[in-house]
């Protein structure tokens, strides 16, 4: 029996998907998916080699082939780095982590995502990340009055806004300093009408085109619709480069191409859905999931 644990919603679409892929019955071993709580992680030192994690008690830590994680609940700091500390554990221990804890703290930080993978030499937005309303202020002049604001954590789309207006952007930045938020500043660049959301799993590859339903944002939890995408060698590539260098197995990689014809790498998603890519590609993604992470070698 292989064991794959999952740190995610229980009830969630994700969740289900991935057991009714490993309910199939064409794998060589039988496949369970077991949800798991973060609440319920464990680590522990008792003598011996080394520590050991434990996070359910119907199963042994041991005995579970991988580990999916998926979200990451709302916590205390202190919460959420021992979270991030116990998946280390689990690591070290022999588990296979998907993604590997540091990709996944790199990947939840659209700026030290984004200074990664342009050490790593490709092309990104021009992006200012500042603490207080005066420096956004600044970095909103010299982004040519037209920026996007975004949560430096989140997804699909959610605290995004393109400020164009100078009262506008005083109010937002206003706001988000009394907050104590981190303040997200990046260029708006005028594509296409789409961009791309190309998903890596280990050496595959699967591309879609997001388009925004008259909304600038191409989410498709957002109202944006996906469409079947041939990607150029070129765009994989990128693709491919962008995951490894954030030490990604598994990662959605955003592409937009600006007004010179580059591919500029928007974000990369390390908890990546795959939802309406399997739909517009019709592809069993989740049984691509399994497959890989279990029986191949990459």
């Amino acid at each position: 029996m292989k064991h794959v644990g999952y740190l995610g919603a229980s009830e969630g679409w994700y969740c289900r998907d991935l057991q009714r892929a490993a309910g199939l019955g064409h794998w060589p071993e039988p496949v369970a998916i077991q949800p798991l709580a973060f609440a319920d992680l464990q680590v522990a030192y008792r003598g011996g080699p080394s520590s050991q994690f434990s996070a359910s008690a119907d199963i042994e830590s041991n005995a579970c082939h991988a580990l999916m994680v998926r979200t990451m609940p709302i916590g205390s700091l202190e919460q959420t780095i021992f979270r991030m500390n116990a998946l280390h554990v689990a690591q070290s221990n022999g588990v296979r982590v998907v993604n590997p804890p540091r990709a996944l703290e790199i990947a939840i930080d659209k700026w030290l995502t984004l200074e990664t993978v342009r050490q790593h030499g490709l092309a990104i937005p021009r992006t200012i990340c500042c603490q207080s309303r005066d420096q956004a202020m600044e970095a909103w002049e010299s982004l040519g009055r037209d920026c996007v604001v975004k949560p430096i954590f989140g997804g699909e789309g959610r605290g995004i806004l393109r400020v164009s207006d100078p009262d506008m952007a005083w109010r937002v930045f206003t706001t988000l300093e009394q907050l104590r938020a981190v303040l997200y500043c990046q260029e708006f660049l005028q594509g296409p009408g789409y961009d791309l959301r190309l998903l890596v799993i280990a050496d595959a590859i699967f591309s879609v085109k997001r388009i925004g339903q008259g909304d600038w944002r191409t989410n498709v939890s957002r109202g944006g619709k996906a469409e079947p995408h041939e990607p150029t060698f070129e765009q994989m590539q990128i693709a491919f480069k962008a995951v490894r260098a954030v030490g990604a197995w598994m990662a959605g990689v955003d592409l937009l191409t600006d007004s010179q014809g580059r591919d500029v790498v928007l974000e990369v998603n390390a908890v990546p859905g795959w939802k309406a890519t399997a739909k517009a590609l019709d592809i069993d993604i989740a049984r691509v999931v399994l497959e890989k992470l279990l029986w191949d070698t990459v």
